[in-house]
Protein backbone atom coordinates (compact mmCIF):
# COMPACT_ATOMS: atom_id res chain seq x y z
CA UNK A 1 0.00 0.00 0.00
CA UNK A 2 1.23 3.48 -0.90
CA UNK A 3 1.14 6.48 1.42
CA UNK A 4 -1.11 8.36 -0.99
CA UNK A 5 -3.84 5.78 -0.30
CA UNK A 6 -3.67 6.40 3.44
CA UNK A 7 -2.67 10.02 3.93
CA UNK A 8 -5.00 12.83 4.98
CA UNK A 9 -5.11 15.25 2.06
CA UNK A 10 -7.04 18.11 3.67
CA UNK A 11 -4.22 19.26 5.91
CA UNK A 12 -4.66 22.07 8.43
CA UNK A 13 -1.56 24.29 8.55
CA UNK A 14 -0.29 27.49 10.17
CA UNK A 15 2.61 29.83 9.52
CA UNK A 16 5.68 30.56 11.67
CA UNK A 17 4.13 33.95 12.48
CA UNK A 18 1.01 32.42 14.01
CA UNK A 19 0.93 32.27 17.79
CA UNK A 20 0.76 29.48 20.32
CA UNK A 21 -2.80 30.60 21.02
CA UNK A 22 -3.66 30.13 17.33
CA UNK A 23 -2.28 26.60 17.39
CA UNK A 24 -4.11 25.69 20.59
CA UNK A 25 -7.37 26.97 19.16
CA UNK A 26 -6.99 25.06 15.88
CA UNK A 27 -6.00 21.83 17.62
CA UNK A 28 -8.95 22.08 19.99
CA UNK A 29 -11.50 22.95 17.32
CA UNK A 30 -10.28 20.43 14.74
CA UNK A 31 -9.38 17.71 17.28
CA UNK A 32 -5.87 17.23 15.93
CA UNK A 33 -2.45 16.97 17.58
CA UNK A 34 -0.07 17.89 14.74
CA UNK A 35 0.20 21.06 12.66
CA UNK A 36 2.60 21.46 9.73
CA UNK A 37 4.06 24.96 9.62
CA UNK A 38 4.40 26.46 6.14
CA UNK A 39 6.43 29.42 4.94
CA UNK A 40 4.93 32.04 2.64
CA UNK A 41 5.87 30.02 -0.45
CA UNK A 42 4.21 26.86 0.89
CA UNK A 43 7.37 25.08 2.01
CA UNK A 44 7.16 22.94 5.14
CA UNK A 45 9.53 24.56 7.63
CA UNK A 46 8.37 22.90 10.84
CA UNK A 47 5.89 20.86 12.83
CA UNK A 48 4.03 21.90 15.97
CA UNK A 49 2.59 19.17 18.15
CA UNK A 50 0.61 19.19 21.35
CA UNK A 51 3.85 18.29 23.12
CA UNK A 52 5.54 21.42 21.79
CA UNK A 53 2.71 23.51 23.17
CA UNK A 54 2.73 21.79 26.56
CA UNK A 55 6.35 22.88 26.95
CA UNK A 56 5.27 26.51 26.54
CA UNK A 57 1.87 26.81 28.19
CA UNK A 58 1.47 26.01 31.93
CA UNK A 59 -0.82 23.06 32.69
CA UNK A 60 -3.10 25.26 34.77
CA UNK A 61 -4.28 28.74 33.91
CA UNK A 62 -4.08 29.59 37.59
CA UNK A 63 -0.27 29.67 37.43
CA UNK A 64 -0.23 31.92 34.39
CA UNK A 65 0.92 35.43 35.40
CA UNK A 66 0.45 36.97 31.95
CA UNK A 67 -0.59 36.06 28.43
CA UNK A 68 2.92 36.13 26.93
CA UNK A 69 3.24 32.34 26.43
CA UNK A 70 0.10 32.38 24.31
CA UNK A 71 1.53 35.14 22.13
CA UNK A 72 4.76 33.25 21.42
CA UNK A 73 5.29 32.85 17.65
CA UNK A 74 5.24 29.25 16.45
CA UNK A 75 8.66 29.86 14.89
CA UNK A 76 10.05 29.72 18.44
CA UNK A 77 8.40 26.46 19.49
CA UNK A 78 8.09 24.39 16.31
CA UNK A 79 10.29 21.42 15.44
CA UNK A 80 12.33 22.59 12.48
CA UNK A 81 13.23 20.59 9.36
CA UNK A 82 10.83 17.72 10.10
CA UNK A 83 11.22 14.32 8.52
CA UNK A 84 8.93 14.02 5.50
CA UNK A 85 7.63 11.35 3.15
CA UNK A 86 6.48 11.10 -0.46
CA UNK A 87 3.05 9.95 -1.70
CA UNK A 88 4.64 7.04 -3.59
CA UNK A 89 6.49 5.69 -0.55
CA UNK A 90 5.21 2.43 0.86
CA UNK A 91 3.26 2.51 4.13
CA UNK A 92 5.65 -0.13 5.51
CA UNK A 93 8.56 2.26 4.91
CA UNK A 94 6.71 5.02 6.72
CA UNK A 95 6.08 2.72 9.68
CA UNK A 96 9.83 2.08 9.96
CA UNK A 97 10.46 5.84 9.92
CA UNK A 98 7.95 6.31 12.75
CA UNK A 99 9.56 3.49 14.72
CA UNK A 100 13.19 4.52 14.20
CA UNK A 101 12.68 8.23 14.82
CA UNK A 102 9.93 8.05 17.48
CA UNK A 103 7.79 10.65 15.72
CA UNK A 104 4.02 11.12 15.77
CA UNK A 105 3.38 12.38 12.25
CA UNK A 106 4.89 12.52 8.78
CA UNK A 107 4.18 15.42 6.40
CA UNK A 108 3.92 14.17 2.82
CA UNK A 109 5.71 16.26 0.21
CA UNK A 110 5.51 16.23 -3.58
CA UNK A 111 7.31 18.76 -5.80
CA UNK A 112 8.34 20.60 -2.62
CA UNK A 113 4.70 21.16 -1.66
CA UNK A 114 2.68 19.69 1.19
CA UNK A 115 0.11 17.26 -0.23
CA UNK A 116 -0.86 15.27 2.85
CA UNK A 117 0.00 14.00 6.31
CA UNK A 118 -0.11 10.66 8.10
CA UNK A 119 -0.01 10.09 11.85
CA UNK A 120 0.79 7.15 14.09
CA UNK A 121 -2.96 6.82 14.68
CA UNK A 122 -3.55 6.45 10.94
CA UNK A 123 -1.00 3.63 10.85
CA UNK A 124 -2.59 1.93 13.85
CA UNK A 125 -6.06 2.03 12.31
CA UNK A 126 -4.70 0.65 9.02
CA UNK A 127 -2.92 -2.15 10.89
CA UNK A 128 -6.18 -3.08 12.63
CA UNK A 129 -8.00 -3.01 9.31
CA UNK A 130 -5.40 -5.10 7.47
CA UNK A 131 -5.20 -7.73 10.22
CA UNK A 132 -8.97 -8.00 10.58
CA UNK A 133 -8.64 -7.50 14.34
CA UNK A 134 -11.82 -5.40 14.37
CA UNK A 135 -13.89 -8.22 12.85
CA UNK A 136 -15.42 -11.17 14.72
CA UNK A 137 -13.21 -14.21 14.41
CA UNK A 138 -10.53 -16.38 15.96
CA UNK A 139 -6.75 -16.22 16.06
CA UNK A 140 -4.55 -19.27 15.53
CA UNK A 141 -0.78 -19.37 15.98
CA UNK A 142 1.17 -22.07 14.20
CA UNK A 143 4.90 -22.84 14.37
CA UNK A 144 6.22 -23.89 10.95
CA UNK A 145 9.64 -24.60 9.42
CA UNK A 146 11.17 -21.59 7.71
CA UNK A 147 11.14 -23.22 4.28
CA UNK A 148 9.84 -22.18 0.85
CA UNK A 149 6.24 -23.21 0.18
CA UNK A 150 5.28 -23.77 3.79
CA UNK A 151 2.54 -21.13 3.72
CA UNK A 152 0.95 -22.93 0.77
CA UNK A 153 0.96 -26.19 2.73
CA UNK A 154 -0.73 -24.52 5.70
CA UNK A 155 -3.30 -22.86 3.46
CA UNK A 156 -4.41 -26.29 2.20
CA UNK A 157 -5.83 -27.04 5.64
CA UNK A 158 -7.94 -23.88 5.64
CA UNK A 159 -9.15 -24.69 2.13
CA UNK A 160 -10.13 -28.22 3.17
CA UNK A 161 -12.00 -26.87 6.19
CA UNK A 162 -13.71 -24.20 4.04
CA UNK A 163 -12.44 -21.56 6.46
CA UNK A 164 -12.11 -17.97 5.31
CA UNK A 165 -8.78 -16.40 6.30
CA UNK A 166 -8.95 -12.72 7.30
CA UNK A 167 -5.21 -12.12 7.65
CA UNK A 168 -1.83 -13.80 8.01
CA UNK A 169 1.13 -12.33 9.90
CA UNK A 170 4.58 -13.93 9.99
CA UNK A 171 6.86 -13.53 13.01
CA UNK A 172 10.33 -14.92 13.73
CA UNK A 173 10.61 -17.70 16.27
CA UNK A 174 12.77 -16.18 19.01
CA UNK A 175 13.81 -19.64 20.20
CA UNK A 176 14.80 -21.11 16.82
CA UNK A 177 15.75 -19.27 13.63
CA UNK A 178 14.83 -22.36 11.62
CA UNK A 179 11.14 -21.74 12.38
CA UNK A 180 8.54 -19.06 11.78
CA UNK A 181 5.33 -18.27 13.68
CA UNK A 182 2.21 -17.78 11.58
CA UNK A 183 -0.55 -15.75 13.21
CA UNK A 184 -3.74 -16.45 11.27
CA UNK A 185 -7.14 -14.84 11.82
CA UNK A 186 -10.22 -16.62 10.49
CA UNK A 187 -13.84 -15.52 10.35
CA UNK A 188 -15.07 -18.30 12.61
CA UNK A 189 -15.68 -18.03 16.34
CA UNK A 190 -15.13 -21.77 16.68
CA UNK A 191 -11.80 -22.83 15.14
CA UNK A 192 -11.74 -26.36 16.61
CA UNK A 193 -12.03 -28.16 13.27
CA UNK A 194 -9.32 -26.02 11.73
CA UNK A 195 -7.03 -26.59 14.69
CA UNK A 196 -7.59 -30.34 14.49
CA UNK A 197 -6.93 -30.25 10.75
CA UNK A 198 -3.65 -28.42 11.33
CA UNK A 199 -2.58 -30.95 13.95
CA UNK A 200 -3.58 -33.87 11.74
CA UNK A 201 -1.36 -32.40 9.02
CA UNK A 202 1.58 -32.35 11.42
CA UNK A 203 1.64 -28.64 12.24
CA UNK A 204 2.51 -27.37 15.71
CA UNK A 205 -0.42 -25.25 16.92
CA UNK A 206 0.80 -22.89 19.63
CA UNK A 207 -2.48 -21.09 20.26
CA UNK A 208 -5.08 -22.02 21.23
CA UNK A 209 -3.62 -25.23 22.58
CA UNK A 210 -4.32 -25.31 26.33
CA UNK A 211 -5.28 -28.71 27.80
CA UNK A 212 -8.68 -28.70 29.47
CA UNK A 213 -9.78 -25.44 27.81
CA UNK A 214 -12.67 -25.69 25.36
CA UNK A 215 -13.01 -22.98 22.76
Amino acid sequence: MLIEELMIKDVITLSPENSVKDALTVMRDRKIRHLPILSADGTVVGIVTDRNLKDVVPPSISVLKDSSPYETPLAEVMTRNPITGHPMDFVEEAAVIFYDNKIGCLPIISNNKLVGIITETDLLYKYIELTGAHQPGSQIEVKVPNTPGILFEVSKVFHEQKSNVLSVLVYPDKENDANKILVIRINSMNPLKVIQGLKDSGFDVLWPNVPGIHI
